[in-house]
């Protein structure tokens, strides 16, 4: 199977059976999708959620965000990882948010990441979740499925090195599914430690499902 086969039986298999995949992280605009994201690194959008409703409720907007103390907003990330550097990342990112684009949320990766807190990874699930902007944030589940499969080279070894291998093989129109795919199938599918190969069904165009098969 050539690589653009493999492509293509992914594609398909996606989009018969998850055509409407999106962020499982819960949110009601941009803002509180922004402040989401930025907890949701090296944590769980299963930990995230339980964490972010009381954050809208005493936050909702980046004029109130700007205002909170590190020590009223810190109670409520504390549960989260890296809970002291998020707090300040999300004062910092209401304050800039205020200062620099109007209070509103940017919808460009360049803006993006002059945010506290906001990586390229951040910046795309942004721009491809709320503009369904051809954007690929590639985490740890992307990283590895990629791989797995084969959509990417072994020479890819960066997450930026997979973004551009895998945007440059996918229909730009459904690259803001194809990352929700990707995480997907990793996070219930193609896990880290004992992926669920026998219930797969894209064994037949995986790789690592080939190369298990062999041994």
């Amino acid at each position: 199977m050539t690589r653009k086969q493999r492509y293509q039986f992914v594609i398909d298999f996606f989009q018969q059976h998850a055509p409407n995949a999106e962020t499982e992280l819960l949110y009601d605009n941009p803002f509180e999708l922004l402040v989401a994201v930025i907890l949701s690194a090296q944590c769980t959008d299963v930990r995230v959620n339980m964490t972010t409703p009381a954050i809208f409720r005493r936050y909702p907007t980046p004029q109130k965000l700007a205002k909170a103390s590190f020590d009223d907003l810190f109670p409520l990330i504390k549960s989260i990882s890296y809970p002291n550097n998020k707090t300040k990342h999300l004062i910092g990112m209401a304050n800039m948010l205020l200062e620099e684009f109007g209070g509103e949320v940017p919808m460009t990766v360049d803006e993006l990441v002059k945010l506290p807190g906001v990586g390229r990874k951040t910046a795309n699930v942004i721009t491809s979740v709320i503009d369904q902007q051809p954007n690929m944030a590639v985490d740890t589940h992307v990283f590895r499925v990629s791989h797995r499969i084969g959509l990417v080279p072994t020479s890819a070894t960066t997450p930026l090195a997979v973004e551009k291998a895998l945007i440059k093989e996918i229909p730009a129109d459904l690259v803001h599914k194809a990352h929700h795919w990707l995480i997907l199938h990793g996070r219930y599918t193609c896990l880290a430690r004992s992926p669920k190969c026998a219930n797969c069904g894209l064994q037949a165009a995986c790789k690592y499902f080939a190369k298990q098969g062999k041994q």
